[in-house]
């Protein structure tokens, strides 16, 4: 689906128009959405707008790395949508021009749909200055928007972690935190290369009325900042959550062997004994003893007696 919205000198908003009817010079700019084209909408980047074709194959080539590319005319932008719960991360591409603004997504976003209508609102005011630059904005700020909620759900999960970290096996609370830990990798590598990218627009010179904006493009970048450092903290969080569980689960290993290994050590000696009277010689004298059954299993009884209560004053019990 292709939608336009175009803005004439006298601040009129035109919607829907066909590209085949429209006329940049009638316009002062105007926003072509491509959401969700089908591959003939998709050859009008390069039969209308005669984009790069390496562009236009990034377009294509679902998901690349955000990144700027300067032209004479125009600014090719790769920016990183999340959906909710920041699992998978979409791809949107735009053409930033003087007079123009393309975007391209192979899915319908939110994201685009209320920077459409922000725009559709503010153009009609003449004291407001939309133009191609604000619109890149409006789309750049709900962006990086919904990157929040996936970042707070996370922290929230690992509230929730540390609370029940006294009631769950460890077991299952270590397979919690290496799947926050993957979907941390997951938000890191699509949030750091957008601020990177923030960067770039900030200081570059290829973006006209940059200058002018560079205070709105500053508030995202700081948000991207503010995201990095959330990220990295719950990396910690969930690194020191990790070594915590281990720790857990090798101490309780140590007193399953610790308590394993005395009971060993005290059936030790009373084998040796029970094993020295079951060999059935003709020649042991304590096997005739009217008493010898009672006087062998009492000294096993007593020797592990002792052998119990010396562990325990050795504190191995504790």
């Amino acid at each position: 689906m292709i939608r336009t919205l175009a803005v004439t000198h006298d601040h009129q908003v035109k919607l829907d128009i066909p590209l085949k009817e429209l006329e940049p010079s009638d316009y002062e700019w105007f926003w072509v959405d491509f959401s969700a084209p089908t591959a003939k909408e998709t050859e009008l980047l390069d039969t209308y707008f005669h984009f790069h074709p390496l562009e236009i194959e990034d377009c294509l080539n679902d998901v690349q790395r955000p990144k700027m590319d300067p032209h004479e005319k125009y600014v090719f932008l790769i920016t990183h949508a999340l959906e909710k719960g920041g699992k998978e991360a979409g791809e949107v591409d735009m053409f930033l021009g003087d007079t123009f603004f393309v975007t391209f997504h192979f899915e319908r976003m939110s994201e685009i749909d209320e920077a459409w209508e922000r725009i559709r609102t503010r153009a009609v005011d003449p004291e407001r200055n939309t133009n191609s630059v604000m619109a890149a904005y409006l789309v750049l700020d709900a962006l990086v928007d919904e990157y929040f909620p996936c970042v707070f759900g996370i922290e929230d999960e690992l509230a929730d972690l540390e609370e029940r970290g006294r009631r769950e096996s460890v077991d299952k609370l270590l397979a919690q935190v290496f799947d926050l830990r993957a979907r941390l990798l997951k938000l890191h590598h699509t949030i750091v290369p957008m601020r990177d990218l923030l960067y770039r627009i900030i200081n570059s010179q290829h973006v006209d009325d940059e200058q002018r904006y560079r205070v709105y493009f500053t508030d995202i970048y700081d948000h991207l900042l503010k995201l990095s450092e959330m990220i990295e903290s719950n990396r910690e969080m969930t690194a020191d959550l990790r070594d915590s569980y281990i720790s857990l689960n090798s101490n309780r290993m140590n007193g399953i062997m610790k308590t394993l290994t005395v009971i060993t050590t005290v059936f030790m000696p009373l084998t040796l004994i029970a094993g020295i009277y079951g060999m059935n010689f003709e020649n042991m004298p304590e096997l005739r003893h009217e008493y010898g059954y009672f006087i062998v299993l009492g000294g096993m009884l007593l020797l592990g007696g002792m052998m119990i209560g010396w562990f325990w004053r050795r504190g191995w019990f504790k």
